[in-house]
């Protein structure tokens, strides 16, 4: 963990203090952890099917942010992994963005952030899913 922190403050000594801050959780029902379950098990019966699920989808998550620029262009990043009480995985993402990508007003916000309930009538999908994760009954 030291070893963690220092490397975070050399980056931050480089390239200035990090402009995003992500947390990126397990889920025990994505489809590649529950596919890969025999007979009666559950996901807590194999925490290494979900660690390498985890650690899949973080690898894809770096690669969207880093190479494919779905924040803009990345020039410095660190992560950590923590194990939450109830086992699963889950990292804290800190992205340094250059100059230009940097966000500064509330509309460079709104580019990336999004706040709004699924339509009952036409999101059924999502609306099944925001009830899953999100605060039901409103």
């Amino acid at each position: 963990m030291q070893q963690n922190y220092q490397d975070a403050m050399a980056m931050v000594r480089k390239f200035g203090k990090p402009d995003l801050f992500l947390t990126f959780t397990c889920n025990p029902s994505w489809s590649e952890i529950l596919n890969s379950m025999e007979g009666v098990q559950r996901p807590e019966d194999r925490s290494d099917i979900f660690v390498r699920v985890f650690n899949m989808k973080l690898k894809e998550l770096l690669e969207d942010i880093c190479k494919h620029g779905i924040f803009g262009t990345v020039l410095a990043y660190i992560y950590v992994i923590e194990f939450q009480k109830r086992g699963l995985p889950h990292a804290h993402i800190l992205l340094t963005l250059d100059s230009e990508s940097k966000i500064r007003t509330k509309d460079d916000i709104d580019k990336f952030v999004s706040a709004e309930l699924p339509d009952p009538c036409t999101d059924l999908r999502l609306l099944d899913c925001d009830k899953m994760c999100g605060t039901w009954p409103m």
